[in-house]
């Protein structure tokens, strides 16, 4: 699952076969430029996956089973593992902008949620959330990163509403809370994965950074031009990643 200016990774895939979402029938449409919009099928190091090249945010007006709808069939259709990447605002003094995060837990800001509702049998009414971010794959990416000498941090991302950025004194709030970047998607997606078994791996490309002395301003352009500087090497980790999870 790609996000903001992550998208480019779909270049990677080879053999593919690629769906407009207008074209799925019950699918949403992306509407956020650096989101392409389509579901492709085909291979990424060598392994059969399938890959939404932009998804669907609860701030487009969407509902929460419009914006997880796509994990749904990604269940239906026998996924067994999910890696999810988005763009998000980084609230840990350590961390720099370029940074890749990888998602070790999260804090769920939306106000609606994706579970409620009548349960799909897919999982228990009351589903246990202490591994959403699947711990064998967190070190397989850890190990990656060192063969690679590529910089991980780790941290906590919140997801919230949108669509806009984060005040400064909402940045302080969020990290008091213990989060370490900030976003608006992600966090409903693996809830739902998590939900049906999938085994899930998240990773937040640090884009900006806020909640410290100095406000800086941020826009969208900004946001995609630093994921997708640090896009070859998010590709690099999940190509290798898939290989040998297959």
């Amino acid at each position: 699952m790609l996000g903001t200016g992550l998208g480019q990774l779909a270049s990677e895939i080879t053999d593919k076969l690629e769906i407009p979402y207008g074209e799925i029938p019950n699918f949403p449409v992306s509407t956020v430029e650096g989101h392409a919009g389509a579901l492709i099928f085909g291979k990424l190091g060598g392994v059969d996956i399938m890959a939404m090249q932009g998804r669907f945010h609860y701030y487009e007006g969407y509902s929460m089973k419009e914006v997880t709808f796509p994990v749904r069939v990604m269940y239906e259709l026998g996924i067994k593992t999910l890696f999810v990447s988005n763009a998000a605002g980084g609230m840990n003094p350590a961390f720099k902008i370029g940074d890749l995060m990888v998602i070790t837990d999260h804090i769920n800001f939306f106000p609606e949620h994706p579970l409620r509702g009548k349960n799909f049998p897919t999982g228990p009414r009351f589903p246990d959330m202490h591994e959403a971010y699947d711990h064998e794959l967190i070190n397989l990416a850890t190990k990656i990163a060192k063969e690679k000498n590529i910089r991980l941090v780790y941290g906590v991302y919140i997801g919230t509403t949108g669509p806009t950025f984060e005040t400064p004194a909402e940045y302080k709030m969020y990290r008091t809370l213990g989060g370490d970047t900030v976003g608006m998607s992600t966090v409903p997606e693996v809830i739902v994965a998590h939900h049906c078994g999938i085994k899930t791996f998240g990773i937040s490309v640090v884009t900006d950074l806020g909640g410290f002395d100095n406000p800086v301003e941020v826009s969208h352009e900004e946001v995609q031009e630093a994921a997708d500087k640090a896009q070859p090497l998010m590709t690099e980790i999940m190509r290798e990643m898939i290989k040998r999870t297959a």
